[in-house]
């Protein structure tokens, strides 16, 4: 895979419970080995004096008052105070580089300036209004985003979240097509709420609520699927769904090109044009999620499904989009987008100027910066470096940020800024923990 969106194939693992990531304290104390550790590539940047809570204070007040679900990597975890661009700095100054992104979130760099002043600007000005008037910040944001998009995928709808986002989508092909039936895949990741739900595909993430009308077809893993890379014969499984488990007339189906939660796992060559083919035939719509794989990431195409020569009926985005900022988005076709007038569809801070405002920044510098570009030099670069640690090393652990069923995947997702001076530094600091292992 290219891009700044990668995994390391690793070896079996006790399995464990848990979401993806956290920043990768690459400098931590495990890269103090005996030959020494990397020295970090030098940062023009030092963040100012940090006067508030300790980490220690912080940790007893999130025990007392947040939610018990809430959990964090490292025994002694970080109170992180300050970003920017590829660099996290945590209460004593102390840098790191950050690997993963928020979970893949900061696209630009952690306090972008060009984006950071458009927030403020807009800020200064309005901070909140309805869609119910006229503002130009979402209008031009959503024609920004829209040109980005092929054939006739042109209407946005602005969330606040992926898993909202993923929520309208589906909502949207139900209505459409007058079918409830939905096709995801086993292992896919799509949200936490009622219907995103129903379609993510593993345990770990599925509470012992209502999901109905949701039918998982087998992964296409060209890593350990029964079928390796071949896509087409993983296929015939969505159309034996439909021949098997439906009326033969589907909602439609979703899916991410690349699997996030799952383990950054790409989908096998072949396989989206022939399940996107019998979904049609069946009456669906194809929806792609690119909450992690989108906006610039793959470096090689600005979206993921591009990879795969299909054009979906609708898609989903957040994350990248924002860099940071809660803001999510559903793009669709004008035709499709009429369902939402049958009634009142609203949502109150979706479109909020601010954060359009800030998305549009993101979007510009991208372009400004040719950070896709970047993603993929970088991308192909740090991704030889680690192919040649994984046969140096059997990979016991996690240290970045973490994936797959079974937690035993290192999910690395920088900023796209991420240059090859880091991935030398982050390669040599991997070498060093695993060695200590």
């Amino acid at each position: 895979m290219k891009g700044l969106l990668l995994r390391r194939l690793s070896s079996s693992l006790t399995p464990r419970r848990g979401f993806s990531g956290s920043a990768a304290a690459v400098a931590g104390e495990n890269a103090a080995a005996a030959a020494g550790p990397p020295n970090m590539p030098p940062f023009d940047y030092t963040p100012p004096r940090y006067d508030g809570p300790s980490a220690a204070e912080i940790l007893r007040k999130r025990s007392e008052f947040l939610s018990p679900s809430m959990f964090y990597f490292y025994k002694k975890p970080l109170n992180i105070v300050d970003g920017k661009m590829q660099y996290l700095f945590d209460e004593d100054g102390r840098r790191y580089l950050d690997a993963f992104g928020g979970i893949a979130t900061i696209c630009c760099g952690h306090c972008h300036p060009e984006v950071i002043e458009a927030i403020i600007n807009q800020m200064k000005r309005l901070q909140h209004s309805t869609v119910l008037y006229l503002n130009h910040a979402i209008a031009d944001f959503a024609e920004a985003l829209a040109s980005k998009l092929p054939g006739d995928l042109k209407v946005v709808f602005f969330t606040n979240s992926g898993t909202e986002a993923n929520e309208l989508a589906l909502m949207i092909a139900r209505l459409y097509t007058g079918c409830h039936d939905i096709i995801s895949l086993r292992n896919a990741y799509h949200g936490n709420a009622a219907g995103t739900m129903g379609a993510t595909a593993q345990c770990n993430w599925k509470f012992n609520v209502i999901q109905s009308g949701v039918h998982h077809a087998l992964n296409p893993d060209q890593y350990r699927g029964i079928f390796g890379s071949d896509g087409e014969k993983y296929a015939k499984d969505v159309q034996e769904i439909i021949d098997f488990g439906t009326s033969g007339r589907v909602a439609g189906f979703i899916s991410e090109a690349i699997q996030g939660v799952g383990g950054i796992l790409e989908l096998a060559p072949g396989y989206l044009p022939s399940v996107y083919n019998s979904i049609k035939k069946a009456g669906g719509l194809c929806i792609a999620d690119e909450v992690q794989a989108g906006f610039a990431r793959t470096g090689s195409h600005f979206w993921g499904f591009e990879a795969h020569g299909v054009v979906p009926d609708i898609v989903t985005m957040a994350k990248g989009i924002g860099n940071g900022i809660p803001i999510g988005a559903v793009v669709t076709t004008p035709e499709i987008a009429q369902v939402l007038t049958r009634r009142s569809y609203f949502n109150t801070f979706g479109g909020n100027p601010v954060c359009t405002a800030g998305g549009h920044a993101v979007l510009k510098v991208l372009e400004k910066e040719k950070l896709q570009e970047n993603a993929l030099v970088v991308g192909s670069y740090l991704k030889d470096g680690l192919m040649a640690l994984k046969e140096k090393h059997e990979n016991m652990g996690v240290l970045v940020g973490k994936g797959g069923f079974y937690g035993n995947v290192f999910r690395i997702t920088p900023p796209l800024c991420f240059s090859k001076e880091d991935s030398d530094f982050f390669v040599d600091a991997m070498d060093i923990a695993l060695s200590k292992l």
